[in-house]
């Protein structure tokens, strides 16, 4: 997959993360901790345990990638994808599992950029598709993944669109 840095306008960077590097590491998790705070993220920081194994999960994960959107350097943004298969393509895909932008630089196109990047990193392994899940009152992310072409998945419009459901195990 591509590596190398994709500058924009006003001193914004999209890099792929080194999970060995560890200015890399630690925007991992000071990002991924930031939307987890968030409202939309849960609003609970992430517990201890899961900073200290995060970086080393991501890493020892096969498909995993993450995205750091850095302005001026300062990392600002964030997005945790996993590549996966689709059976019925017969091809790769990309989950986008987190997406993140700090609160105070939303509303600039950051997340635009980082889309942008991970549908390089897609193309770039002859993915199909790029899926995501979001909440329904998350509004304002609605709009933007929206306006960048992400809709719901259907197969048949008249069996309905796909829900994303979990089960917690303990």
């Amino acid at each position: 997959m591509a590596t190398a840095a994709t500058t924009l306008a006003d001193g914004l960077t999209v890099t792929r993360a080194d999970y060995g590097n560890a200015a890399d590491a630690d925007a991992v998790v000071t990002l991924l901790d930031a939307y987890a705070r968030d409202p939309m993220g849960g609003g609970a920081p992430l517990a201890d345990d899961v900073k200290a194994r995060l970086v080393d999960g991501l890493a020892g994960h096969p498909g995993a990638f993450s995205l750091i959107a850095r302005i001026d350097g300062q990392p600002v943004g964030l997005s945790n994808c996993f590549t996966g298969y689709s059976t019925f393509a017969a091809r790769p895909l990309v989950n986008i599992h987190d997406m993140v932008v700090l609160p105070g630089h939303r509303g600039h196109g950051i997340a635009r950029a980082m889309f942008a990047a991970i549908e390089d990193e897609a193309r770039a392994i002859g993915a199909c598709k790029v899926t995501l899940e979001v909440l329904s009152g998350n509004e304002r992310a609605r709009a933007v993944y929206a306006a960048l072409g992400y809709g719901d998945y259907t197969l048949d419009p008249q069996a309905g669109h796909a829900l994303f459901w979990q089960k917690r195990l303990t």
